[in-house]
């Protein structure tokens, strides 16, 4: 089994957090082709440099022994502030999980979800949070392993005929 690495990303992790977005994006087309664009990235580059270095954010990669990116974390620190009905908290929220298709099921989405409590439980943080889009069954099962549970359920009804170019 390879030896894996994960650390905080950056400007060198580019290309490999490219493909990986790249990869999501198709998934998340497939599943709802009514919201994205297939082969569209999420990012520019530009946008990606700065989201590496927002220090409301963190990026994690996991990386195998010649520092090739197989997996990625985007996390975004969130406190919310009480309010008369909710308490006040820290959530480290997972905006972006991928690891690569041909990487999957070798544990590198495993380690890098331990990697995110541990950074989580060591800097404060009260909750970790994400979303995952119905439909994508083997991340919610992934999810649900990993003891998270469902906080509560976005809903949609669509509204007309949507033009499909745009």
């Amino acid at each position: 089994m390879n030896r894996y690495n994960i650390r905080q990303a950056n400007i060198n992790d580019l290309d490999g957090i490219k493909k990986l977005l790249m990869q999501i994006n198709n998934l998340h087309a497939n599943i709802r082709p009514d919201i994205f664009i297939y082969d569209k990235m999420k990012y520019s580059d530009q946008e990606l440099i700065n989201l590496i270095n927002d220090n409301n954010r963190i990026t994690f990669v996991c990386v195998d022994e010649n520092d090739m990116v197989l997996g990625h974390a985007f996390c975004i620190f969130k406190e919310i502030i009480k309010t008369n009905n909710t308490k006040e908290r820290k959530e480290l929220y997972i905006d972006d999980l991928c690891v690569l298709d041909e990487f999957q099921g070798q544990g590198i989405g495993s380690k890098l979800c331990d990697f995110i409590f541990d950074y989580g439980n060591k800097n404060g943080f009260d909750y970790i949070t994400l979303n995952v889009w119905s439909g994508n069954e083997s991340a919610i099962s992934f999810y649900e392993n990993k003891g998270f549970s469902i906080r509560n359920i976005h809903m949609e009804k669509r509204i007309g005929d949507l033009n499909e170019e745009n």
